[in-house]
């Protein structure tokens, strides 16, 4: 598990980050205690769609676009809303072998569909989440949760560092992502050479 922050002039926050396909119920309980309580698993578009997983609302207004689908719970889970609950159905997102039919909507883990291109496209922890998954060779699959801090409000600066140091949490930035990706991969790709007539 690691902290993303991302940039002061956006949402100005951090999010708790990890492989949907690790989770578990004490990881769950970790991540309520000390998020908002709204856990969201970025995924690829191909993947939900196969889920048959499409978007909350036809008309997205949220400031940041952040691209929310129908909310689940997996057909095994109770309420849906224990840690153990959300793990089974975190999980279960992170099987390539589950069917749409699997699911029960709406429920109590957010499905977020990951923008092609990653954080060079959209600089958002949905993205950056995905990127950090497949930079490790894991599953495509991510658990993310805003980290709340004092008063209820979203925890910035000098209190989400204390909170990595006391969980002994690593954090980086999607400008840091972002940095790392420009300068290890290539943007452009050869696909053909000529010659071509000059009067030199």
């Amino acid at each position: 598990m690691v902290i993303v922050v991302d940039d002061e002039d956006r949402e100005n926050e951090g999010d708790l980050v990890m492989a949907a396909e690790f989770a578990t119920p004490d990881d769950l309980d970790f991540l309520v205690r000390y998020t908002s309580g709204i856990i969201c698993v970025p995924m690829l578009g191909e993947r939900l769609d196969v889920l048959q997983l499409p978007p909350m609302v036809q008309n997205n207004e949220d400031a940041h676009a952040t691209a929310f689908t129908v909310s689940v719970d997996h057909r095994s889970t109770t309420t849906g809303v224990s840690a153990l609950d959300r793990s089974r159905t975190i999980r279960a997102l992170a099987d390539l072998d589950a069917a749409a039919t699997d699911f029960r909507r709406p429920g109590h883990i957010f499905p977020l569909r990951y923008r092609e291109g990653g954080v060079l496209n959209r600089p958002g922890h949905t993205e950056a989440s995905i990127d950090l998954l497949r930079l490790a060779g894991l599953s495509e699959v991510a658990v993310i949760g805003e980290i709340v801090g004092a008063g209820g409000q979203m925890a910035h600066g000098a209190e989400l560092d204390a909170f990595a140091h006391d969980h002994g949490l690593p954090v980086l930035s999607v400008a840091d992502l972002v940095e790392y990706r420009r300068a290890t991969e290539r943007f452009v790709e050869l696909i053909g050479s000529a010659w071509l007539p000059t009067r030199f």
